[in-house]
């Protein structure tokens, strides 16, 4: 007999249908996709469609998946890592190691579902902070590294959901039964102190009230728009808020909030509280679902009910006219428009009762990948594509450069420009219509169909199948189809649809080889449609095993095949079994009608088949004596032996019907035991053994080796030694033994008793239970079928309330495994899932290029000094990177900024992406001003290099000067058109007082009626604007006035306007300052301030940013970097010890001239280069560290050469 060879399987789940509450789905900085399916989260490479882990602690379904956010400073001490917050309906919040498929802390303070939770996305202090909503009105602060509640905090309404404000940490909204509230007041140390702004939400279906006549049609959609926002409580009449789907800040316009209804998007300005943009479906459209706000561009990912994928982009201001007549023809009210284009959409999908599109998840590193999850399991990826409209047609919009043209589907801001747009140059870039953008299936994660299933794992490994083996585990379904699945890869290896009806076994005959069966429904006798199949894998080729036998006849209840694969019992209900040869196909006895219906059966691991062997050996050496000797030696007997040896052995080889010995024993309801013999054609009966007293009828017989198990139906087991003649009896006390199955292996003794309540792993050497696993106690799914996939793991398949199948070792503690323990079919790329210091070495290996002049892909060439454990797993991560990314790699004209760029895209870094981002945009905008008579070339290469002269609004304070003044004025224009109230026209006063905008702010300052209480003072007002500028005295009086104002408290709406009346900006930004409110004073000072003046202000942000009570350095570089202070950035980076960023930032403004080395700065310098490379000597990255230890050296020779041309030419274009 051949020995087993043990094959190391991971623990692994393959999913089925969803439960009516798995809505979770996100897809993480990380690059992975998380979702919810039954009471797993399961964990999806998007790139190569594999499923990497499924973590199974939670015992109800699962709700809220959440990824980590990645937004600080990754080294050694604060290292990639996988971390995943989940929430169930028992009110379980477990932070995940998804690495090791742990747990790192278990949360449970409340029993009810989890509303919502989210990662702080500003963490600077604390990497692990996670905020909860726990029903009903609570929301709570944790620490997911320890499980420390921090603070609660309930509330008077019943919380749905909750979004933080991408740009402001301290904001948080949170939507109720009733409307939304508003905390401005967030913190890390305390609850928040004030119960928040209440307003009320009337839905777009409502009928608002309004004293004038309502318009119709298009006019009646956007003057609806006009009222939804509320202080006050709506009426009955209005529709409730429970209809709104979605509430989410927009992370690409500060103050703008996204509201999601089934028929209609809306984009509200919270500075005005009224909606600016509306996206409605028809009547006959589709409902929306889901939507995805991007950040990169001003767009939309919509999921609507029919599983299809829309974009939506807001259309560029240069395509749209700048004022357009709304409202009543005789108000003649306009205003710029906010519209949204239909730009591409999926395939839908088809929807049935059971089958519906469940959640939508998009990549936020690029922004152009989508998963969408359906109810049946399945995951759907797609891919967001752009290509040129017309082939012919030179666009502007692609761009020119080689190696930025490579790169330009990594993104969503690398196909889409930008929608705002105001310089002269940019008017040259082509609008929309020049970009087609499309949609594209990348790939299709299936799932298993509806429960219950039949599962049987094909033979084992052994030394004899070492090549061909694969884990292929075979599933019956209910709709008559048999799944192959690989257990490797946990993927769909092949489907054969060759029954009618419900599978009710599976058996395999080789590697490659497998018989099924499935019986249909019953007629009025009780008789039934039998099929049998016999399936080859490799041609797919299905052919009824026992021809034109099965109709009308009892169902089969078994089928049995023998241990050398040489007969096939069929087992039937009320009819006696059958007896078939399986290499023939020929059936070899039908019992009769007088024998004993089979309650159970197995046949015998012992054969004579050792025998039969040494018989063909015996012959072989009779027959070399006889050729040695001469035919006359030998007598007549001696003559006639040797013909039949030799007829004999030529049988064997051809195999003409010589058949080994076999043995199998079965039992009938009465639990008398049966033991016959199966010879060729002949079947002989051997010894029965009468019933044992303890023992119920027997359901289940399991042999191997020496002992011989069976189960009865009342839970009972009973172990013989066949060698040492002994029984033992074990009641279990779990009623009916549904199936008994030794684990393969010689030698290996556990065996897997399956029951109606669950399963069990016994040791039958010591004849004890070595694991339980109990529906309702232990695990919340039933089991409704079990094997062996390897040696040491079980593989369960679990009933219609989960519809899963897990495999599982020998403890039933869950499928969850280490993620290094498996080996996928397609390798990934996960540099999370690699040791911090290999992660940290392939990420310098692909900043740093060339090397020795030489670029390459190639560690082991580069890198001699850590040896085979470092160079093996970074050289696999380099291998599964895409063609485009190692073209781009290699590529001499993708400059240092634009792999910095790329690196952090790659390892899914939020905090350099943003970083280098900035950094790449306020380099070349110094190179540009900087540039002398270069420039005009270089601020061409820059367009077509940027894609639009400007950092885009997701940047908002940080983005230029002259864009963030334009977009302000263009903002202002917006809310101007959209006041219906005397509050709202009031607002958009003032504001325009603040931009300087004087006539238009003294015209709705007149527009306020006779009957308004504030009439008298906007005349006034209006009185005043129009007498500046003022004289001295005036100037002085109106100076005091203000002052007076801003110390009684009336601070922004009178005291700070009064100040820009007199062009005193600079004192009412300080006034701002002092008092707290930073973001209104940096916002007055871009819009108002001259240069110097504008630079005070924001170097005083930057250092309140880094004051002890504020603690956000990272922003406060961002700051720096608007500056222009690029010094400051490296000595802050410095001091703070992100030694890496700022070499490589140091390095950056050195190449592009943006600062050089001096004598006063050399020591700064030196210092800066020499800790970076001793953090590159604690990678074992020498080379690169010897590099950066002559840094200074190599500046000194560059400078000599020529210290004055460096500013002069056209520097290499720096953005991704």
């Amino acid at each position: 007999m051949a020995v087993t060879v043990n094959i190391k399987l991971p623990g692994r789940t393959l999913t089925g249908f969803l439960h009516a509450q798995n809505r979770a789905a996100d897809w993480g900085w990380q690059g992975l996709l998380a979702y919810g399916c039954q009471s797993l989260v399961m964990v999806v490479d998007p790139k190569t469609c594999q499923t990497i882990q499924a973590l199974d602690k939670h015992k109800t379904p699962v709700v809220k998946v959440k990824w980590a956010r990645e937004n600080y400073h990754h080294d050694l001490a604060a290292p990639y890592s996988l971390r995943l917050a989940s929430g169930d309906t028992s009110g379980k919040i477990i932070v995940w190691d998804v690495a090791n498929g742990t747990p790192r802390c278990e949360i449970q303070e409340f029993t009810k579902p989890v509303q919502d939770i989210n990662w702080l996305w500003s963490q600077e202090v604390c990497h692990d902070l996670l905020l909860a909503v726990h029903p009903p009105n609570y929301i709570v602060l944790w620490n997911a590294d320890t499980g420390t509640k921090l603070w609660k905090k309930s509330y008077a309404e019943n919380i749905l959901s909750f979004s933080f404000d991408p740009f402001e940490p301290s904001n948080l909204a949170m939507l109720t039964s009733e409307g939304i509230v508003f905390v401005h007041d967030f913190s890390v140390s305390k609850p928040p102190p004030s119960a928040g702004r209440k307003v009320y939400i009337s839905s777009p279906n409502a009928s608002p009230v309004s004293h004038k006549p309502q318009p119709s049609g298009a006019r009646k959609a956007l003057h609806r728009m006009k009222t939804l926002i509320t202080d006050e409580k709506p009426s009955t009449e209005m529709a409730p808020l429970t209809e709104c789907l979605q509430m989410e800040y927009l992370p690409s316009h500060r103050g703008h909030l996204l509201l999601l209804y089934s028929r209609e998007l809306l984009v509200l300005d919270l500075e005005v509280s009224q909606t600016v943009a509306m996206i409605a479906i028809e009547k006959s459209g589709v409902p929306f679902l889901q939507a995805f706000p991007c950040r990169q561009r001003d767009a939309f990912y919509c999921l609507h009910e029919n599983g299809c994928i829309t974009l939506r982009l807001r259309r560029s201001n240069l395509c749209v006219g700048q004022v357009q007549a709304v409202g009543d023809d005789a108000d003649g009210d306009a205003f710029p428009e906010f519209l949204y284009d239909l730009r591409c959409q999926s395939d839908p999908i088809r929807v049935t009762k059971t089958v519906k599109p469940i959640a939508l998840a998009c990549c936020p590193v690029g922004e152009n990948s989508l998963a969408l999850l359906v109810s049946d399991g399945r995951l759907l990826l797609w891919d967001l594509k752009a290509s040129p409209a017309a082939p012919n047609n030179q666009l502007t919009s692609m761009p020119r450069d080689a190696a930025y043209r490579k790169a330009f589907d990594i993104s969503l801001d690398n196909m889409v420009v930008p929608c705002l747009q105001f310089s002269d140059e940019q008017q040259r870039t082509v609008n929309h219509q020049e970009i087609s953008l499309k949609f594209l299936l990348s790939g299709l994660l299936s799932s298993l169909p509806s429960p219950p299933f039949i599962l049987r794992m094909c033979p084992p490994l052994t030394t004899k199948n070492l090549h061909q083996y694969q884990p292929l585990l075979a599933i019956g379904t209910t709709n008559g189809s048999v799944l192959v699945y690989h257990l490797t890869s946990g993927l769909l290896y092949k489907e054969f649809s060759i029954h009618t009806c419900d599978v009710k076994g599976i058996e395999w005959v080789s590697l490659t080889t497998f018989l099924s069966y499935a019986s249909s429904a019953s007629n009025n006798q009780g008789l039934v449609r039998n099929e049998l199949q016999l399936v080859d894998l490799p041609t797919g080729r299905s052919m009824p095993f026992r021809g034109d036998r099965g109709v009308d006849e009892p169902p089969i209840e078994m089928l049995k095949i023998s241990q050398l694969k040489q007969y096939i019992i069929v087992v039937f209900r009320d009819k006696p079994m059958e007896l078939w040869d399986l290499h023939s196909g020929s059936i070899l006895r039908e019992m009769t009608k007088s024998f004993p219906n089979v309650s159970a059966l197995e046949w015998s691991p012992s054969h004579n088949l050792r025998s039969l062997r040494r018989k063909q050996l015996a012959a072989r050496e009779a027959m070399v004596r006889h050729t040695s000797m001469a035919e006359g030696e030998l007598g007549n007997h001696e003559a006639s032996m040797l013909s039949l040896l030799q007829e004999a052995e030529s049988k064997a080889e051809v195999g003409q019907n010589v058949l080994a010995r076999e043995h199998f024993v079965f039992t009938d309801p009465s639990g008398l035991i049966y033991h016959f013999t199966v010879e060729g054609t002949g079947v002989k009966e051997g010894a029965r053994i009468p019933p044992d007293v303890s023992m119920g009828s027997i359901s289940s017989i399991a042999w191997k080796g020496d002992t011989l198990v069976l189960g009865d139906v009342d839970g009972n087991l009973n172990f013989w030694d066949l060698k040492a003649k002994l029984s033992r009896g074990i009641p279990t006390h779990r009623g009916w033994v549904r199936k008994l199955r030794f684990a393969p292996g010689k030698g290996n003794s556990r065996l897997l008793v399956l029951y109606n309540d669950g399963v069990e792993i016994w040791d039958s050497k010591e004849v004890r239970m070595v694991s339980s696993l109990r529906a309702g106690r232990t695990v919340p799914w039933r089991i409704s079928d079990g094997d062996w996939s390897s040696s040491d793991k079980a593989v369960l398949a679990c009933d219609d309330d989960d519809g899963c199948i897990r495999v599982m070792d020998t403890t039933l503690r869950g499928s969850t495994f280490h993620m290094q323990e498996q080996e996928l079919t397609d390798a990934i790329w996960c540099p999370y899932l690699l040791q911090p210091k290999i992660a940290l070495a392939l990420k310098v290996f692909l900043q740093h290029q060339p090397c020795d002049q030489q670029y390459t892909l190639d560690f082991s060439t580069v890198w001699y000094h850590e040896g085979e454990d470092v160079t093996k797993p970074v050289q696999e991560h380099l291998d599964v990177l895409s063609n485009e990314h190692k073209s781009l790699f290699l590529d001499p004209e993708f400059t240092f900024l634009q792999r910095l760029l790329l690196t952090a895209r790659l390892f899914g870094d939020e905090s350099e992406l943003h970083f280098w981002t900035i950094s790449a945009f306020y380099l070349q905008h110094y190179a540009v001003m900087h540039c002398g008579e270069g420039g005009a070339q270089f601020k061409q290469n820059l367009q077509t290099v940027m894609h639009s002269g400007s950092l885009d609004t997701c940047y908002d304070l940080l983005c230029e000067n002259s864009f963030y003044q334009k977009w302000q004025l263009e903002r202002a224009g917006l809310q101007e058109g959209k006041r219906t109230t005397f509050t709202h026209t009031r607002q958009c006063a003032d504001k325009l007082l603040l931009l300087g905008q004087m006539d238009r702010a003294v015209q709705l300052l007149l527009e306020t009626g006779a009957d308004s209480p504030g009439y008298y003072c906007d005349s006034l007002k209006a009185c005043l604007v129009t007498t500046l500028p003022a004289s001295g005295p005036s100037q002085s009086t109106i100076k005091l006035v203000a002052t007076n104002m801003i110390a009684s408290g009336k601070l922004e709406a009178e005291g700070v306007q009064l100040l820009c009346l007199i062009n005193k900006a600079a004192d009412a930004c300080r006034y701002l300052q002092t008092y707290g409110h930073w973001n209104e004073a940096v916002w007055l000072a871009k819009v108002r301030l001259i240069e110097s003046e504008r630079s005070d202000v924001l170097r005083r942000w930057a250092e309140q940013l880094c004051s002890s009570n504020v603690n956000q350095k990272p922003r406060a570089l961002l700051v720096l970097l608007s500056l222009g202070a690029f010094d400051r950035v490296v000595t802050a980076l410095h001091g703070m010890r992100y030694f890496d960023r700022a070499a490589q930032f140091l390095d950056a403004c050195l190449k592009y001239g943006a600062l050089e080395v001096t004598s006063s700065n050399r020591s700064w310098v030196e210092s800066v280069f020499a800790e970076y490379a001793r953090y590159l000597q604690g990678l074992g990255l020498n080379q690169v560290a010897e590099h950066y230890m002559h840094r200074t050296e190599k500046e000194d020779c560059c400078h000599q050469e020529d210290s004055t041309q460096k500013l002069h030419e056209p520097h290499e274009e720096l953005t991704e």
